[in-house]
């Protein structure tokens, strides 16, 4: 699909468009400063783009202040003492020492244990525990996935995880497939699991209209807590680029 990228203002906040060959305006506010993106039709020009965000302004403000009030976490530099966290719940970091091969574990409920030879450079702690975080997030995928099949009607046909920076999930509706963001391993179960329907459900319904909502509502009648619960917790530190 061709694309034709341009920027706009409209009251002094830069817009991302892009053009490219669809039929509806998609917009979206993305972090961490709650930068603006819309996606247009090709035929549709600069003029109509403004008049477009101007009738969202009042969304688009209560989005970017919503990025500003979630907390951040600052740089994780891998030492004792520092906090992490998984499937909702804060663990403390504590740095242990073996000859063995390099691994880790959970201590008492409370303490995430990286077990590392010596001298370990930062790069490879962080591989360390993405690997972990990628691995534990495998492990539970499935058994999420089943369930809302089930609940739901739906079949994936596929599943993935990826490291995103704008988003928490994505899909290709045509091929039943979805892939998750690897921050989701961080955040309570049912976020994970909100993210999960959330991307199935755009196999029936492409856009956030009323008849995605109404989906949403059927399979998962808490839907709203558990996104609001997502948008609560901290965000991981990034070097954002676009």
């Amino acid at each position: 699909m061709s694309t034709n990228e341009s920027t706009i203002t409209v009251n002094e906040l830069p817009v991302k468009v892009i053009r490219k060959r669809i039929k509806n305006l998609h917009l979206a506010v993305y972090p961490p400063d709650g930068w603006v993106r819309i996606a247009v039709p090709e035929i549709i020009d600069d003029e109509a783009v403004r008049l477009a965000v101007i009738s969202k302004l009042g969304w688009i403000k209560r989005q970017i202040k919503s990025f500003e009030d979630q907390p951040r976490q600052s740089a994780r530099e891998l030492i004792t003492g520092e906090s992490h966290y998984y499937l909702g719940r804060r663990y403390l970091l504590d740095i242990a020492e073996t000859e063995k091969r390099p691994f880790i574990e959970i201590r008492n409920k409370k303490t995430l244990v990286l077990n590392i030879n010596r001298d370990t450079e930062l790069e490879d702690r962080e591989k360390l525990l993405t690997d972990w975080y990628r691995k534990e997030m495998k492990r539970i995928l499935p058994g999420i996935v089943r369930k809302w099949e089930i609940k739901s009607g739906l079949e994936v046909t596929s599943f993935g995880i990826k490291r995103m920076k704008t988003k928490w999930g994505s899909c290709n509706p045509y091929h039943k497939r979805i892939w998750l963001n690897l921050e989701l391993i961080k955040k309570p179960i049912n976020c994970l699991e909100y993210i999960v329907v959330h991307e199935m459900v755009h196999f029936l319904e492409r856009t956030h209209n009323d008849n995605f909502i109404a989906h949403m509502d059927r399979i998962m009648p808490q839907w709203r807590t558990f996104r609001d619960d997502l948008n609560r917790s901290p965000l991981a530190h990034e070097n954002w680029e676009y």
